[in-house]
């Protein structure tokens, strides 16, 4: 049959077209496969050791054995009514708190530190830079470090920079040039582009003078103002934020209670599971999906700890004063637990802990998510990989490559948090190990087809 068009008649809206869609992909990449921690444990730069991580593994630990020494008492301080399942969990949790209690640490300078005299906040960067080399020196350090700097307001945008100057300087002169893995830095209450821009000014001015590689700097984004949500002409300011960052934004963090507060709901109803955090969430969500910065939740405030401590020389706790204390625990651990939840429904896998006790139910929050529908989810994959190579073995188009990935993304997340095992996803997903560890699900169906 003659055909009306030419290829010549859409040579123009074709350029325009590749053009486009060219850079939509450059903008759009997609999670890059790289491990995310799930969560991000805070602490005073003050306070900061090199084997800081493991002794708050001890405490975790020491918590989890005090207050919930067994599944079915764990199964009931969180509501787990599966047996099998909270026996798996509990098992689990106590493997990880064993092997590697915390994945992500950041010391603060900002406020978990607070305002403190010039010269005492010189003192400490450079000592914690020293804490912070003699652990990557004898392997004591978590997987993913950093440090969060004061906000670049005019009033402590000095501040900021000299203790970054000062941290850098030091770590580098200390470890021979040498960044930890994964190293990150945080910046705080980002409300403006040029905030951005100064701060990578910064960095690119401090790289050739540390000797570090162009770009080996790199920092996240802390959404806690409500005009980094929407700014003053009324559209999300996220994209621009991380655009401003010039590729080195590698996530953005909520901030529950600064959020909260600057859009006026007062403190008795500041929570991570308001409203107003939820619509602040998607719209990073929305905003953000396919860049592949990463996304994490804020924080717990209600600390589990006892209510009653035996003093020194004293009498020990009474029995109804032990029921008391872990009573209090496990009110604060279902708080946590359910927050927790709350975030991994909505798409959020990484979140902030902040006191060692809560780190059991972070990680009891994450496994039992994983690992309640581990099998329906293993079964979809085999399924899908199973038809989708199919449908590319005869030659016919197969769109839903995304729901694959994130299929497979499933497994991989559940897999680098250590509430799933390589052997219990190839088991139930068909997979090989070269598959699963490629992490890409385009690369399975491209290495099914030459097969």
């Amino acid at each position: 049959m003659p055909a009306s068009l030419t290829l010549e008649d859409l040579d123009v809206a074709a350029s325009r077209l590749t053009r486009a869609n060219e850079a939509f992909a450059a903008r759009y990449p997609g999670e890059g496969g790289a491990r995310q921690p799930v969560h991000t444990v805070y602490g005073g730069a003050q306070l900061f050791r090199s084997d800081s991580t493991g002794k708050l593994g001890q405490v975790a630990l020491r918590a989890l054995r005090d207050h919930a020494p067994d599944a079915a008492t764990l199964a009931a301080a969180l509501g787990l009514a599966d047996a099998g399942l909270a026996e798996r969990v509990h098992a689990r949790v106590v493997e990880k708190l064993e092997r590697e209690p915390v994945e992500d640490f950041r010391i603060d300078f900002e406020d978990g530190y607070g305002n403190r005299p010039d010269a005492e906040e010189d003192g400490h960067a450079e000592s914690v830079a020293r804490e912070v080399a003699k652990g990557f020196s004898e392997g004591t350090l978590p997987p993913f470090l950093g440090i969060r700097v004061k906000t670049l307001s005019e009033e402590l945008r000095g501040r900021s920079v000299r203790t970054l100057d000062l941290f850098l300087t030091t770590l580098v002169e200390a470890t021979g040039g040498a960044l930890p893995p994964n190293f990150v830095l945080t910046l705080p209450k980002v409300a403006l582009p040029e905030q951005v821009e100064f701060f990578v000014a910064a960095l690119e001015a401090l790289e050739p003078k540390l000797g570090l590689a162009d770009g080996a700097l790199r920092f996240e984004l802390m959404v806690e103002v409500p005009q980094a949500i929407i700014g003053p002409e009324g559209r999300c300011m996220l994209p621009e934020l991380v655009r401003a960052g010039s590729g080195r934004v590698t996530a953005a963090h909520f901030g529950t209670y600064d959020y909260t507060a600057g859009v006026g709901i007062t403190a008795a109803h500041q929570h991570m599971r308001h409203p107003a955090c939820d619509y602040a969430k998607h719209a990073m969500q929305v905003s953000l999906a396919g860049t592949g910065v990463w996304l994490s939740d804020g924080s717990t405030t209600v600390m589990p700890v006892p209510v009653h401590r035996p003093t020194p020389g004293g009498a020990p706790l009474t029995a109804a004063q032990e029921a008391e204390n872990r009573a209090s625990v496990h009110r604060a651990w279902k708080l946590h637990y359910d927050d927790v939840r709350h975030s991994l429904v909505g798409g959020f896998y990484q979140g902030w802990d902040l006191h060692p006790a809560q780190i059991p139910t972070r990680y009891a929050a994450v496994f039992a998510f994983f690992l309640e529908s581990v099998e329906s989810a293993g079964a979809r994959l085999k399924n899908f990989v199973e038809k989708a190579a199919q449908a590319t073995l005869v030659g016919d188009v197969f769109d839903d490559a995304a729901t694959g990935q994130g299929l497979l993304n499933y497994f991989l997340r559940g897999i680098n948090c250590g509430a799933l095992t390589e052997r219990e996803a190839l088991e139930m997903t068909g997979l090989s190990l070269d598959e699963l560890r490629g992490r890409s699900f385009l690369k399975i169906l491209n290495g099914r087809r030459v097969l």
